[in-house]
């Protein structure tokens, strides 16, 4: 689950972070209100996205213009600046072209900036542990720098048995070329930045930039921060946090259902019993040429009512020209899920090609239950003649209901 800026600067400050005062406006009126109330010479009015890139981005109604980030020095400025991102899409390079519409902005006291530097927090699922990744270059997209300069990366993991020990934090400190006072309060926003990590079972904790003023103090400039799912039910105050208007509907749907499903570019739907095996059936239509529309698991224990939902799911991306199931019964039966298909199938109205392929507990009469279901079935014997069929059949090389097996 991901969070806004300004919430995240409000859970790390109660863990020591140093930020700026802000306030969140909703309305133009709110921005003036804002900017009065901070009582600072300069303020920086910044759209309210679950994306980066918010200042190098711009609006769909104004390619050319100004991003979703604006300095304004008058109320007034505040005021013409929050009337032009609000209720306006925005477009990032992590928005992709559709954008977001902007609903809310931070207006936040400006800051004396001497240097600009990088620091977040993540799990390094090969190392099994917590690593610290910084760099000297704050405020540009780690991913440019380390396309460009690897080396100037810096990474520090955690030993889990310890935790964070502030000779870790001097020595990064001394590599990111801190000096004085500095090394002092970098260690106190590593400290913060862990600790809030670890308490609330965060995914990613990331302040970029995080800026060195000319005082030697540090702030966290901009903060991102994203959660464990799996762990949100010992949080139930982070769950309040979570704005339904920044997440993909088809995602809240599937939630709902207890499906975990992640909407892709392709347009081949893919409706799969496990994650290993979702993977591969991805990696499979990739590789024949065509690209998935999504990443979607039924479980173990799939039902009627939960197969109908991913039917419902998939055939709401309009992209979709084809659905491919790829079932391996373990714990649930073949002819269980068959059953669910064929009813999804009439629920839905289904009206684009299905190939589907079953494997395990029952195959055999989960095969005959869909071949004697009267629909536009396209049976596959494994994962690889399943891919070709349904290639195939969204390139209009063959048809749901013809091809060496006959229609099913």
């Amino acid at each position: 689950m991901n969070i806004h800026e300004y919430q995240a600067k409000t859970l790390l400050k109660g863990f020591g972070m140093p930020v700026l005062d802000g306030r969140v406006a909703r309305s133009p009126d709110e921005a003036v209100t804002a900017a009065r109330a901070l009582r600072a010479p300069l303020v920086v009015v910044k759209a309210q996205i679950h994306a980066g890139g918010r200042g190098a981005g711009h609006f769909a109604d104004d390619p050319g213009g100004k991003g979703g980030v604006r300095l304004a020095r008058t109320p007034e400025e505040a005021e013409q600046a929050a009337s032009a991102m609000l209720d306006h899409t925005l477009v990032t390079r992590q928005t992709g072209p559709a954008g977001r519409i902007v609903r809310r902005l931070y207006v936040e006291a400006g800051c004396d900036i001497a240097r600009e530097l990088y620091l977040s927090l993540l799990v390094d699922r090969a190392d099994g542990r917590i690593v610290i990744v910084a760099s000297q270059d704050g405020g540009m997209a780690i991913e440019d720098v380390a396309a460009a300069a690897a080396e100037r990366i810096l990474k520090e993991p955690i030993d889990p048995a310890t935790g964070l020990s502030d000779y870790q934090a001097r020595n990064l400190a001394a590599r990111l070329d801190l000096h004085g006072k500095s090394i002092r309060a970098f260690t106190a926003v590593l400290r913060a930045a862990y600790d809030a990590f670890t308490a609330l079972d965060a995914a990613i904790v990331e302040i970029n930039p995080l800026v060195v003023t000319g005082t030697g103090e540090m702030v966290a400039l901009d903060a991102k921060m994203s959660f464990d799912d799996n762990a949100l039910f010992r949080h139930p105050e982070l769950e309040e946090l979570r704005d339904e208007n920044e997440e993909d509907p088809r995602e809240r749907e599937a939630a709902r259902h207890g499906l975990a499903y992640v909407g892709l570019d392709g347009t081949i739907g893919c409706m799969v019993n496990g994650a290993g095996l979702a993977m591969a059936t991805m990696d499979i239509i990739k590789m024949e040429g065509e690209e998935p529309a999504n990443f979607l698991d039924v479980g173990g224990g799939a039902t009627r009512e939960r197969v109908a939902a991913a039917f419902r799911i998939l055939l709401s991306d309009s992209k979709v020209r084809g659905i491919l199931v790829n079932i391996f019964g373990g714990i649930m039966r073949c002819d269980i899920i068959a059953e669910a298909i064929v009813a999804a199938s009439r629920d839905t109205g289904l009206h684009v090609p299905l190939v589907v392929r079953l494997a395990g507990t029952n195959v055999a009469q989960g095969r005959d239950i869909l071949s004697r279901s009267g629909l536009r079935i396209i049976p596959a014997e494994d994962l690889g003649d399943a891919a070709r069929k349904i290639v195939a059949a969204v390139r209009g090389e063959t048809t749901p209901a013809t091809g060496a097996e006959g229609a099913a």
